[in-house]
């Protein structure tokens, strides 16, 4: 029977290959190509998507997240070095242009060592964890875990529907 942390690092994984199989072959211009002016681009949703599990994740793990360690100036996006996407108001969206989707490749392969490292040094106890008790349940290590997750992959959805309408634009 596979253990929850076979499970979490087979979910990530899937997030991992995702991002990839969707930056496969993409021209920076399609990256960027949005189905209208509100709508969220390819490389935003999945800039965003591992910005979150980058951030929400080195804090869990007291890692440095991998933004810091030079993604942020690799990838030289027009936004302030914390940014995340969180609020971000349609016209900051469409100004995201990234020169090479390789470095999202690399943004993504960085993150998912770091989610890795996390999952493997999980416990029963430190999921039970409680992070914040404001909230009715308290949310715990687990909880937040399955939340960057499920986020992850519903980013990674919309970058994937959004890759078919662009290719067919």
């Amino acid at each position: 029977m596979d253990t929850f942390q076979d499970l979490l690092a087979d979910g990530f994984s899937r997030v991992e290959e995702g991002v990839g199989a969707v930056l496969d072959g993409m021209s920076p211009e399609q990256l960027r190509w949005r189905p209208d002016d509100e709508a969220n681009p390819v490389g935003w949703l999945l800039w965003h998507l591992l910005r979150q599990q980058d951030a929400q994740l080195a804090q869990l793990s007291g890692e440095d997240q991998a933004w810091d360690q030079g993604w942020s100036e690799r990838l030289d996006l027009p936004y302030p070095p914390d940014a995340m996407g969180y609020g971000q108001d349609p016209e900051e969206v469409g100004r995201f242009e990234l020169s090479d989707p390789d470095l999202l490749v690399g943004y993504a392969g960085a993150v998912h060592e770091l989610t890795r490292r996390l999952v493997a040094g999980l416990d029963a106890q430190e999921m039970e964890r409680v992070l914040d008790d404001s909230f009715d349940p308290p949310v715990t290590v687990g909880v937040r875990v399955f939340s960057v997750l499920e986020d992850a992959i519903k980013h990674l959805g919309q970058a994937e529907y959004v890759k078919g309408l662009a290719q067919r634009a």
